[in-house]
């Protein structure tokens, strides 16, 4: 059975299919609640954001517009629940854990071994970065959006969005090199 697109989901759900938006939840939760973990550093007031940002897509269904992809859409929502809540709760809020994707070959132990060894190099590494450089390495090299998308998330235009990847990652980089780690 092929996979449905987000497109042919939202409109599913928009004539009424419960199930349709039940597979959207099940395509973006898991993925919306590490991004705001990054904001809130708490993984229960992290899901509590995420219920929060999919019971605004159920209340507003009419409001997505279609010339953003759906995961741009979410996440933009996902960010404003997040930065609502820090601004409530009046806090400074340090980012939890940078989660990276970790493509493992089980055949090559070595290699997993030292994968794993620099994943946690670079998990820590990226805690001493600023919150907004974290969030945008991992927009960017973690869930791949596209500059655009990314601009659409964190509300900013085109070249700020481009300086502050630069940045994050010549920050990234100066510190790793410090910590003696290859770049």
């Amino acid at each position: 059975m092929e996979e449905k697109t987000d497109v042919v989901l939202y409109n599913s759900f928009l004539k009424g299919d419960n199930e349709a938006f039940d597979e959207i939840i099940n395509r973006y939760r898991k993925n919306l609640i590490l991004f705001i973990n990054k904001y809130v550093h708490d993984l229960e007031i992290s899901e509590d954001l995420v219920q929060d940002t999919f019971v605004y897509v159920l209340v507003n269904r009419k409001e997505y517009d279609f010339k953003y992809s759906l995961k741009t859409y979410l996440y933009t929502i996902a960010k404003c629940r997040a930065s609502n809540y820090i601004r409530n709760q009046k806090r400074i809020v340090k980012f939890d854990e940078a989660y990276i994707k970790n493509e493992e070959e089980p055949e090559q132990v070595e290699d997993n071994l030292l994968r794993k060894e620099k994943n946690l190099k670079v998990q820590e590494a990226l805690k001493k970065l600023k919150l907004e450089y974290q969030s945008v390495i991992f927009l960017k090299d973690i869930e791949e959006f596209s500059y655009k998308e990314i601009c659409k998330i964190l509300d900013k235009n085109m070249s700020q969005v481009k300086v502050l990847i630069h940045r994050a990652r010549k920050s990234l980089a100066k510190i790793l090199r410090k910590e003696g780690f290859e770049c």
